[in-house]
C-alpha cells in the first residue's frame, strides 16, 4: 500500500509540474506591452498607392452575433465579441503601405469634434473679439465609407479530447475551438453604390489538460484526493482584430484586382489581376 501510495504521489507531482510549468504569475501578470499581428505586416508590405491618399470614414463597426461569453454553470451577461471593433479596422487601415493609403477621418467621436470646435469658436469671439478669424477650417469629408461588422461567432465548431484512469490515478486532455467572421464593404459616398465586399474567418482555439490521484487510507476509512490542470484560452480580441486586419488586407486585393485602385508596382497589380482571372476561369 505504502509503496503503491508512493508512485501515485510522484505520478501527480508530475503532472502538477508540467501544468504549472508555464503559468504566468497570477498575482501580478505581465507588464503592458504592443501586441502585433502577422497579417499587419503584409499590411505594411502593400506598394505605395499609385494616387492621392484616399479618405475613408469609419462611423461603426458592430457586434451583429448577439453572442454571450460560454458559461456551462450560469447566464453570462459579458458579451463573447469585443464592443469596439472600428478600433482594428481604423488602426488596419492606417497600417495598409505604411500609412500612405488612407486619409481615415474621424466619424465615431464625431459628436464630441463638433462640440470643440464649437467650444473654440465660441471662446474666440468672447474673449479674443475676433469673427473673421475664429472660422475654422472644414471638416474633411469622406470619399469611401467603411461597413460591415462581425457577423458570426459559432462556439463548440470543433471539440475532443483523451484521457485514462488506472487504480485511481487519471490524467485527461481536451480542446475546443470556436470561429468569429467578419464582413467588411466599401461604399461610395456620392452614389451609395457598394464597391467591395469582404468576409473573413478565424478560429479560436482552447486547450486545457489536467490529472487526479484519488486513494483509499487505512483499510479504507480515510481517502486522498489530489487534482491539477491548465487550459490555455487563444484570446478572442486577437482573434478579431487578426481577422479584421485580413479582411482589410482582402480588401485591398480586390480593389486592386478591380482596377478600383493601384499600387506603384505594375507587376504586384499585374499579380493580383491574373489570380482574379484564374479564379474567375475555375468557376
Amino acid at each position: 500500500m505504502i509503496i503503491k501510495l508512493l508512485v501515485a504521489l510522484g505520478l501527480f507531482c508530475g503532472l502538477a509540474g508540467c501544468s504549472t510549468t508555464n503559468q504566468p504569475d497570477i498575482l501580478y501578470g505581465d507588464l503592458p506591452s504592443s501586441i502585433t499581428t502577422s497579417t499587419v505586416e503584409s499590411l505594411y508590405a502593400i506598394p505605395k498607392l499609385n494616387q492621392p491618399k484616399i479618405t475613408i470614414a469609419v462611423y461603426n463597426f458592430p457586434d451583429r452575433t448577439g453572442q454571450r461569453k460560454p458559461n456551462t454553470k450560469f447566464s453570462q451577461l459579458s458579451t463573447a465579441v469585443t464592443q469596439g471593433a472600428e478600433v482594428w479596422v481604423i488602426s488596419a487601415l492606417k497600417a495598409v503601405g505604411g500609412g500612405e493609403w488612407f486619409k481615415v477621418v474621424e466619424r465615431q467621436g464625431l459628436d464630441s469634434l463638433i462640440k470643440e470646435r464649437q467650444l473654440i469658436r465660441s471662446t474666440r469671439e468672447l474673449y479674443d473679439g475676433e469673427t473673421d478669424k475664429t472660422v475654422l477650417k472644414p471638416l474633411v469629408f469622406a470619399g469611401l465609407i467603411i461597413e460591415g461588422g462581425v457577423v458570426g461567432y459559432d462556439s463548440n465548431i470543433l471539440s475532443g479530447g483523451v484521457g485514462a484512469r488506472y487504480f485511481g490515478i487519471g490524467v485527461n486532455e481536451q480542446y475546443r475551438v470556436d470561429q468569429v467572421t467578419v464582413s467588411l464593404r466599401v461604399v461610395a459616398v456620392q452614389t451609395g453604390e457598394v464597391l467591395l465586399t469582404v468576409s473573413a474567418s478565424k478560429t479560436i482555439a482552447s486547450h486545457s489538460k489536467g490529472g487526479d490521484v484519488f486513494r483509499f487510507l487505512d483499510m479504507s476509512t480515510k481517502a486522498l484526493e489530489l487534482e491539477t490542470g491548465v487550459a490555455t484560452n487563444e484570446p478572442v480580441n486577437y482573434a478579431v482584430r487578426s481577422t479584421i486586419e485580413y479582411a482589410v488586407l482582402k480588401m485591398i486585393h480586390e480593389g486592386i484586382a478591380c482596377e478600383l485602385w493601384s499600387t506603384i508596382d505594375e507587376d504586384y497589380n499585374k499579380t493580383l489581376s491574373e489570380i482574379k482571372q484564374e479564379k474567375e476561369d475555375v468557376r
